[in-house]
């Protein structure tokens, strides 16, 4: 029992402690890519932990569950894990957790489900809004030209990603500015931002009370526009990609002294204008493995016991 339990115990610290220790520093908004990444290998540490929580608990409480686990380990290996010694609460924690683990698979599916009846009822309204010309087939062509006196930029996402910009924005954006916000909403669609936003919000929807969830969800949707900022701004400059942002919003009032909806946005422009130098290769390598090697601490110890067995 002792190795679930301190797997169980693993996968709580690191879902408590994770969101203090990550919002430290401004490394993350200097490198929104790596951010993302560490992001990504923490929440699947604290997953894991439970998995393997959940599954030694159930090799313990079920011998069917224990000869799938052990099929193809020496008896060595299936003694030094003590599983006789677990207890009656083996089957109550592996029910727990394989409880959580379905539900965890329900909240996706319900956001996945969400997330594509949205996506069609946007398609619909944006075939009424802009109908197709004679001899035009539907899903033709990335860019999609809507009459709206409202400047805006978004992308659909999908298998067939299209980017849609509004009539007001073409007027108002100048020279190169309307190239860098097909850029950042280009940027989205390449790296599939829709992806982790929908995870995101399944875990934080499924489980509110557990912070790194919640905070993996705030910080996907803060994150993903930093990086699309930033692939925009390599391609035509931080001041462009700033001076785009604030004609494309202005008229929105997320500039003003009284906090909106898009609050973001300001902290986003002042991050392009103010220029903070990119953390070093070296930084970066160190940082991309050091999140690398998060989930192979639950891997550890769940398979000490059976390697100093082996030994």
């Amino acid at each position: 029992m002792m190795v679930s339990l301190a797997l169980l115990l693993l996968g709580a610290v690191v879902a408590v402690a994770a969101p203090r220790l990550m919002m430290r520093g401004d490394w993350a908004e200097r490198e929104p890519v790596v951010a993302l990444w560490f992001w990504q290998c923490v929440v699947a540490a604290v997953l894991l932990s439970f998995a393997l929580s959940m599954t030694l608990s159930a090799a313990a409480a079920w011998q069917l569950v224990r000869g799938h686990v052990f099929a193809p380990a020496p008896h060595g290996v299936v003694e030094a894990y003590a599983l006789a010694a677990y207890g009656p609460w083996s089957a109550v924690l592996a029910l727990a957790l394989a409880c959580g683990g379905a539900w965890t698979g329900a909240m996706l599916a319900r956001e996945v489900a969400r997330a594509h009846t949205r996506r069609r009822r946007r398609r619909r309204e944006l075939l009424v809004r802009s109908p197709l010309l004679p001899g035009e087939e539907p899903g033709e062509g990335p860019l999609v030209v809507l009459e709206e006196d409202r400047p805006g930029a978004w992308w659909l996402p999908g298998a067939a990603p299209r980017l849609v910009v509004t009539t007001a924005a073409l007027r108002r954006l100048k020279g190169r500015q309307l190239d860098a916000v097909l850029a950042h909403e280009q940027g989205h669609a390449d790296a599939r931002h829709d992806w982790l936003l929908h995870c995101s919000s399944a875990l934080a929807g499924g489980f509110p009370q557990i912070p790194v969830f919640a905070a993996f969800r705030d910080e996907m949707h803060r994150l993903v526009e930093l990086a699309a900022d930033d692939v925009a701004s390599r391609r035509f400059g931080r001041l462009t990609v700033a001076l785009a942002l604030v004609e494309l919003n202005e008229g929105r009032g997320v500039f003003g002294p009284c906090p909106t909806a898009d609050a973001q946005l300001p902290q986003r422009v002042h991050r392009l204008l103010s220029a903070v130098p990119r953390l070093t290769a070296g930084r970066r390598l160190r940082l991309t493995a050091t999140a690398a090697l998060v989930p192979v601490v639950p891997l550890l110890v769940a398979f000490v016991p059976g390697l100093r067995a082996l030994g």
